[in-house]
């Protein structure tokens, strides 16, 4: 696929025709993708079945460009010396009174929270996704007028400054993309979803993909697709935080495991919403949220199960609820609500065979009215599948380590660093972000040369008990990246594809290794990281091995290996 189709769609008449472009700059990718996916479908099998945002304005790079220039932030822009301080700026920077005029009129017609997100010009492009790398930014639209507006103007300054954020400006210079290509639109619609007891959101949203390039399992059908699913705001979906997730093509398949301990560990523990009295974007635990659930979805028993740690019980079925926790399980989905499956199989479909490329989509879904609504559609990073690689007959203490689960293909060789998180040091120091912090560092004084990290749970989660909360500026070097299980602190890689995390791997070729400590088939080499010697200057929790590594990752044969070449 060569992406034709969607490579020379513009959308900009398609916002003009409905007088919802603001300026007369360009709409940047994510206000391309959402009118392709609108005009698409029109004529397509699935028109009055899938649904879109009522409104969505586009805000042109313009606007943008004009904003810098009135304000005089360029000088700000390349003279700050942390991101805070161009946020400041912007936030203190102010629209014209004919731009406000506009922005006040929007309000009063979306009538729901709104939400505001980035569509530069180059994001969600064929060769660059820039997923997640700039803002979106949420508000209850609630209040008298002049809050209201105040919340907007906010929200859209915010997704300026975003445009100069450390994640974003990594990965323009990685990829060397010169700042004065970069021009930032914004698209803003109504978040789609409804109010139950002050709160309003989707009842379910997610991610969909048309291709699997990562698969936990060769029955898993790469052309099938999956999706990642999750109670409340979409967010749990594309954040590297806990979502469940369906192989299109075998639905049965729990890439989260069997057992009551690793279900509960890797399910969805808290949901997003919009807070109506306050008019902020919160969260919820799911635990603290049970009754409000029960209440307001009635077929909360398809994806809400209570267990007692031992085993699952019916929502409905428990006689005594008291200690059994809630868990967001999607066990009864799949059977009761197959329909919904069938769509997003067409819809991916559709999208793929019309844009000519894979697609990469974000959706909400209520059960009650079968409501199923497309926020976004952009194309999906490619991933480069190597030749088959040859896993080497070497020595068991030359192995350092070995996993069978979610291996793709490919080998780096000649790797000079292995840099390690110490699982259980970074655990009892309580030092999280000083850890993310050092990882930072040592990616910066390594420029230049890939190499190999490793740490427990998941890299960039944005809660640092389940993984080490880097940003993508902090890991942009690596060739491969570890994930380690620590099975007592409930700490456990996030195998599943779909998270923006996961798009970055993609986009930049870096390979990616779970290993599941303790389980037949993996070896975490303690010997080894504890015998060779290691240099700590950074932080205490961070190693850094200098030698010679090599990586090989078998996807037919589901092995990959760290291993010792020196």
């Amino acid at each position: 696929m060569n992406g034709a189709p969607y490579a020379s769609y513009d959308g900009k008449d398609f916002y003009r025709s409905r007088n919802w472009l603001i300026g007369d700059g360009e709409v940047g990718g994510k206000a391309k993708g959402v009118a392709f996916a609108v005009e698409t479908l029109q004529s397509s099998s699935l028109k009055g079945q899938v649904h879109f945002p009522e409104i969505t304005y586009v805000l042109t790079t313009e606007a943008f460009n004009d904003f810098m220039v009135r304000n005089n932030l360029e000088p700000v822009v390349r003279g700050a010396q942390t991101f805070e301080e161009i946020e400041r700026a912007f936030e203190a920077a102010t629209f014209p009174d004919s731009l406000r005029d506009t922005l006040l009129s929007i309000l009063f017609d979306i009538k729901a929270p709104i939400a505001v997100r980035s569509s530069s010009v180059l994001e969600d492009d064929l060769a660059y996704s820039f997923a997640g790398k700039y803002s979106t930014r949420f508000f209850g639209n609630s209040g008298d007028r002049e809050y209201r507006l105040h919340r907007f103007e906010r929200a859209i300054k915010l997704v300026y400054a975003s445009t100069f954020n450390p994640s974003a400006k990594e990965y323009r210079r990685k990829h060397g993309i010169k700042l004065a290509q970069e021009r930032m639109a914004v698209i803003i619609q109504p978040i789609v979803g409804k109010v139950r007891g002050g709160f309003y959101y989707p009842e379910l949203a997610g991610v969909a993909f048309s291709k699997v390039y990562r698969r936990p399992s060769p029955r898993v059908k790469k052309d099938d697709g999956l999706l990642r699913l999750c109670f409340g705001l979409g967010t749990r979906a594309v954040a590297r935080a806990n979502a469940k997730v369906f192989y299109l093509s075998f639905l049965g398949l729990k890439v989260e495991g069997n057992k009551t301990g690793d279900v509960i560990a890797r399910a969805q523990d808290e949901f997003d919403y919009i807070d109506m009295k306050r008019g902020f974007f919160s969260t919820l635990k799911i635990d603290t949220a049970l009754d409000h659930i029960k209440s307001y979805h009635k077929n909360a028993s398809s994806f809400l199960e209570l267990s007692d740690g031992e085993m699952f019980y019916w929502l409905h079925g428990a006689t005594n609820v008291n200690g059994l926790r809630p868990v967001m399980t999607f066990s009864g989905f799949p059977r009761r609500f197959s329909k919904f499956f069938e769509k997003i199989r067409s819809l991916l479909k559709i999208m793929e065979e019309e844009a000519g490329l894979a697609v990469d989509l974000e959706f909400t879904y209520d059960t009650e009215d079968d409501h199923l609504a497309l926020v976004q559609m952009r194309p999906l990073a490619t991933f480069e599948e190597w030749e088959n690689v040859e896993i080497p007959d070497v020595s068991p203490e030359r192995i350092v380590l070995r996993g069978n689960r979610m291996i793709s293909n490919g080998k780096l060789t000649g790797i000079r660093h292995l840099v390690f998180v110490a699982p259980e040091i970074y655990m009892s120091s309580g030092e999280y972000f000083q850890v993310a912090r050092a990882i930072g560092q040592i990616n910066a004084k390594l420029s230049g040369e890939r190499y190999i990290l490793v740490g427990p749970g998941r890299w960039g989660s944005t809660n640092p008990l389940l993984g080490v909360p880097v940003t993508y500026g902090e890991i942009s070097g690596c060739g491969c990246i570890v994930e380690l299980s620590v099975p007592n602190a409930g700490i456990v890689p996030e195998l599943s594809y779909g998270s923006h995390f996961f798009l970055d791997l993609d986009t930049d070729k870096i390979l990616y290794l779970p290993i599941f400590c303790g389980e037949e088939g993996n070896v975490y080499n303690e010997e080894w990281l504890n015998k060779h010697p290691f240099v700590t200057e950074v932080h205490k929790a961070v190693r850094v091995y200098e030698g010679n590594f090599g990586v090989y990752l078998n996807g037919e044969e589901e092995v990959g290996v760290v291993v010792d070449e020196a």
